[in-house]
Formats: structure tokens, C-alpha cells, sequence
């Protein structure tokens, strides 16, 4: 395998190798011509863990106080990728005091002593436009108190990478990657003297990417609503550090930003947060907000799909749904099986949720993240709705796509007299048990309740006679199917009344109470809430309701629904915890 490796990435590696060297002997930056505001945000908490020496990077905990990083065995390729990245900065930044400082300062003036001459596996397109954004923006809270010997090393090493991604800026991967590293190369041709010939093809590239990789829904290939607004910020930033230097955008540029603003509108929900899909966290408290705001972009998403997501949205309940086929080829490296499942956020408080990526925490649960057993959806048989291809390479990097996916996602939107309905189906159990599964969603018009019902069906001859050979193979006992609701570790969750019904107590004070009716068992099972910038998973709780397809078509029916006796407005003052150790 590590040859292979080898074999596959070695053009991309010599060529980034002689260029980084190359870059090296180039003329240094003399300093900053301009230096736009810090516009990064991190996790506080995370920063105070890191000076207190627990190190958490790609799911791998180390415990190394007064370490140098540098000096530690990356557990993993991953590991390397995102201390050289240097995000981890914003965690420091927001921390921001003596401390802070002084340990950022020495990790970083730690990495130019080391790698600052073209060495080390920092030297690729992305993580280097990763690594000059973040040097740029934090460049004050980093260069108090050096000496002058300290601030030439910190100009010769960014004039260095800029070098760098002036020849190599262009091989990154599509997607995210080539905007990390356009948006690092133009930050350094605004900022920095003597690198001002980068602009223009920095801007000009940006454009031209926008055009390709941004559709005409606002959306990107990976469907990642957490990438999304990663590229959004980027694009707002370029374009804010464009502003400032009284230069223009690239127009595909500004259409980009203009397309994507109105879907991250609705793929927030009302808690300001993002929905949770395809490997996509909430974002950081803030980012969203803020980036909209530097975009001054104010429209919204006309009625439809964004993304590929659907909006149910009413009183203080947002519902968004996955109504849309997964990713394809290299874009679903990070895909979940997650078709027709849903989140639901009431006010300030996520009740139904995804279990989230498991990328911080290590490749298994990166895994298990993915399947749909992981998301508040039917699971029929204990198949995922998109199965995972063995590990290919993509790019430098091993990688298991999806395949055998929903390849027809029928959906229909309505605005009733009293609600908002939504109506999808999948075919991605028709190839093997033959039978459709189709979800309606319908949330009042005060956002009080939501019904819901899901179905199994055989739709023609064909897919009958895949139902009964399943039948058959499970001896004509039913085709066994689970319909889980998991729920955010911050619900107080009971089972009632006999086993018939589930109530669910928010942070806010408000109650949800969870009934349903068919031939169903209800249980309630343990969960996990996978959650970026946490040292482990959060344990929590699902409902499951199981049972067997018996016949060509299968019902079950649900709701959520305030009780009675909680107000239509609650006045949410309970202050979230900001605890990086549960």
C-alpha cells in the first residue's frame, strides 16, 4: 500500500517538494504593505486545553504539556495535515492572553526553524493557503514582543509560501482546497511588499473557480453545509481584502457570494446553527452570522431545494430534510448515507439531530458517522441507504466512496392551510429488498407539531419479486426495518404512558412529547453526538421505533408535538457550557 502511495501521489509530491525549496531562496517580503483585520474565529475552550498540554488533533488526543509541537510523532497523516494548517492558531487567538501567546509564538517560529526552507509535509497548495491566511490575520497578536531577527525569519517564510503558491496554487484538488489556496496567495499579494504581482491571477483564478465549482442553487459537489460556508467565508474575506485595496472582484466572484448567501439561509436552523450533513458540523457561533453580514447579500432561498436540502420553517421549529441524491464520485469522500433524514431545532435548542461526522475523532467513528443508521431516517435491515466503496485513492489521500446510493429522490413542497408539508421518496433499498421508502414531513403553520409518516413500498413487478425473495430469506418472518430519532444530549428524554409515547424535556423549559401508531415497538437506545471541538463523543439518546414489512406496502405513523401546557413563547436565559471533556 505504501508503495502504491508512493507510485500514485509522487508527481504531486516532487513537484510541490522542488517548488517549496525553489520558494525558499526567492526574495523574502519586507513586511506588510497592509494587513487585513483578524477575521478568524476559534473555540476558546479548545486554546485553554492546549496550553494546558492536551493536544486534539484529527481524533487523536495527546497529552504533552509544554511540548513542542513539532517535536511530536504524528499518529497519523491527518494529524500532520492539521497541526500544519495552522487553525489551530484561532484557538490560541481566542484565548488571546500571555500564555496564548507565547505558545503560539514559539510553535510557530518552532515550524520556520524546521520547515521554513521548503521542508517538511506542510508544503502542499492547501495547507500552505490555510497557513499564510492564518499568519496574516493573527500577525499583530503574533509579532508583540519578538525582536527584529524574529519578525525578518516570520516576512522571509510567508514571502516563501506566497512564492509557493504562486506556482503550485493552481494544482490544488477542486473544491475547498483551491480556494484555501487562491484566497491565501491573494491575501499575501495584498498584504505583503513586493508581492503584488499575485493578485491579479489570485483574483482571477477565484473567479474562475467560483464559476465552476459553485451551482446555480448556491450549492458545491460534496453538499457539506459546513464546507459551504468555509468557501463562503473565504470568498467574503477575498472580497473584503479586495474592497480595502480599492480593487474589484472578479465578477464570478461576486455572483458566487450573491448565489451562495441565500442557502446558507436555509440550511440554518433557529438556533443559528448550520444542519448537520455530509460530514458538516454546525459551524463556529458566529462565523455564519458574520460572514453573511461582510457578504451584504440580504436575499433568500425561493421555495424549492437548496442544496438539495428542504426547509420546513414555522413559528420558533425549523425543520431541514436531506431531499436530495448523496454526493458522487470524489466529492462523496465524506459523504453520509443520509437520504430523507431530518434535524429539528426548537428556538435555542436542537432536539432531533444527526449524530454528526466522526472525522475528529478517528477513522471508526468517521465511519460509523456516515451510515444511515446514524441519522433520524428509516434503516431497513440494518442497511444504509448508500453503501461505502472500498478505500480508493483520491487525490494524495485513501479515501471510501459511496456507491449503490438513491440514484431518484422524487420530492414535492406545499404550503397548506394550516401547514407546511414536505412528501420525498429514495430508491435506495429497491436494487436489493425492492421496496421504496417515502417520508411526509408536515409541520404547523405555529410550529407547535410535526407529523410525520413513513412508507415501504413495492412499486412494480420487478421490485415485488426482490420483496419476496427477502421475504424468503428471512422466512417469511418481514423484512425487519427501524426508524430512529436521535436526539441532542441536552434533551431530557422518559418513555411514557405504557411504552406508548416519549417525553422530551429542552434546556428552555419546553416539553415535546413523541407518539405513534402502526405495528411498531418503541425503545429508547443509546446514542452518540459527534461534535467538533470535544476531546470525545457526548453520549446521548435515540427513539427507535422497529418493526417487520410484512406486506408490498408498510406504514408508520408519527408526531412531535409541544404539550399543552408549554408557551407559545419561552424565554430561553440557560446559558450552554463550554466544555470540551464530555
Amino acid at each position: 500500500m505504501t508503495t502504491q502511495a508512493n507510485w500514485r501521489t509522487a508527481p504531486a509530491r516532487v513537484m510541490n517538494h522542488v517548488h517549496a525549496r525553489l520558494a525558499a531562496r526567492a526574495r523574502p517580503a519586507d513586511g506588510f504593505v497592509s494587513q487585513p483585520e483578524p477575521r478568524t474565529v476559534g473555540f476558546f475552550a479548545r486554546g485553554r486545553q492546549m496550553i494546558a498540554g492536551n493536544l486534539m488533533f484529527a481524533g487523536h488526543l495527546v497529552e504533552a504539556p509544554g511540548a513542542m509541537l513539532w517535536e511530536i510523532e504524528a499518529p497519523e497523516a491527518a494529524f500532520a495535515e492539521e497541526i500544519h494548517g495552522f487553525a489551530w492558531l484561532d484557538d490560541l487567538a481566542a484565548v488571546g492572553d500571555m500564555k496564548a501567546r507565547a505558545l503560539a509564538q514559539q510553535w510557530l517560529w518552532g515550524w520556520i526553524e524546521r520547515y521554513g526552507r521548503g521542508r517538511g509535509p506542510g508544503w502542499t497548495p492547501e495547507l500552505t493557503g490555510r497557513r499564510v491566511i492564518r499568519w496574516i490575520h493573527h500577525a499583530l497578536f503574533l509579532l508583540r514582543g519578538m525582536p527584529s531577527e524574529k519578525s525578518e525569519a516570520f516576512y522571509a517564510a510567508l514571502g516563501a509560501q506566497a512564492q509557493f503558491l504562486a506556482k503550485r496554487g493552481a494544482s490544488a484538488p477542486p473544491g475547498l482546497a483551491r480556494f484555501e489556496a487562491m484566497t491565501g496567495l491573494l491575501y499575501a499579494g495584498l498584504s505583503l511588499e513586493g508581492m503584488q504581482a499575485h493578485v491579479a491571477p489570485a483574483r482571477d483564478a477565484l473567479g474562475v473557480d467560483c464559476e465552476r465549482q459553485v451551482d446555480a442553487q448556491g450549492g458545491i459537489p460534496t453538499r457539506n453545509p459546513e464546507e459551504l460556508l468555509e468557501v463562503f467565508t473565504l470568498l467574503t474575506w477575498a472580497q473584503l481584502a479586495l474592497d480595502e485595496a480599492d480593487m474589484q472582484p472578479h465578477p464570478g466572484h461576486v455572483q458566487a457570494i450573491g448565489r451562495i448567501a441565500p442557502t446558507l439561509r436555509t440550511l440554518r436552523h433557529a438556533d443559528g446553527g448550520l444542519a448537520r450533513f455530509h460530514g458538516g458540523g454546525r459551524g463556529l457561533d458566529g462565523r455564519l452570522d458574520m460572514a453573511l453580514a461582510a457578504s451584504g447579500s440580504k436575499k433568500r432561498q425561493a421555495d424549492g431545494l437548496a442544496m438539495g436540502f428542504a426547509r420546513l420553517s414555522a413559528g420558533r421549529t425549523s425543520v431541514i430534510v436531506d431531499a436530495s441524491v448523496p454526493p458522487v464520485g470524489a466529492a462523496s469522500a465524506n459523504a453520509h448515507a443520509s437520504t430523507l433524514a431530518f434535524e429539528l431545532t426548537s428556538g435555542r435548542r436542537p432536539l432531533i439531530v444527526s449524530c454528526g461526522s466522526g472525522g475528529g475523532f478517528g477513522e471508526d467513528w468517521r465511519r460509523a458517522g456516515r451510515a444511515t443508521l446514524s441519522h433520524s431516517v428509516l434503516c431497513l435491515q440494518g442497511y444504509s441507504s448508500a453503501r461505502l466503496a472500498p478505500a480508493r485513492w483520491v487525490g494524495q489521500s485513501r479515501r471510501e466512496l459511496l456507491e449503490d446510493a438513491p440514484r431518484e429522490t422524487p420530492i414535492h413542497m406545499a404550503h397548506l392551510a394550516e401547514s407546511l408539508r414536505f412528501e420525498g421518496g429514495h430508491d435506495g433499498y429497491v436494487s436489493v429488498q425492492g421496496l421504496t421508502h417515502a417520508r411526509s414531513l408536515e409541520l404547523s403553520l405555529d410550529g407547535r407539531s410535526l407529523r410525520g409518516e413513513d412508507y415501504l413500498v413495492a412499486l412494480d413487478a420487478p421490485a415485488k419479486k426482490r420483496f419476496d425473495r427477502a421475504m424468503d430469506a428471512v422466512k417469511l418472518s418481514g423484512v425487519p426495518f427501524e426508524i430512529r430519532f436521535h436526539l441532542h444530549p441536552d434533551v431530557d428524554v422518559a418513555v411514557d404512558m405504557g411504552g406508548t409515547m416519549v417525553s422530551m424535556a429542552l434546556k428552555s423549559g419546553e416539553i415535546w412529547v413523541f407518539r405513534f401508531e402502526g405495528g411498531v415497538d418503541l425503545s429508547l437506545e443509546a446514542s452518540v453526538y459527534l461534535e467538533k471541538g470535544r476531546l470525545r463523543p457526548r453520549a446521548t439518546k435515540q427513539v427507535v421505533l422497529s418493526g417487520r414489512a410484512m406486506q408490498y406496502a408498510t406504514r408508520v405513523r408519527w408526531s412531535l408535538a409541544k404539550a399543552q401546557d408549554t408557551a407559545i413563547a419561552v424565554r430561553d436565559l440557560q446559558r450552554d457550557e463550554a466544555d470540551l471533556t464530555v
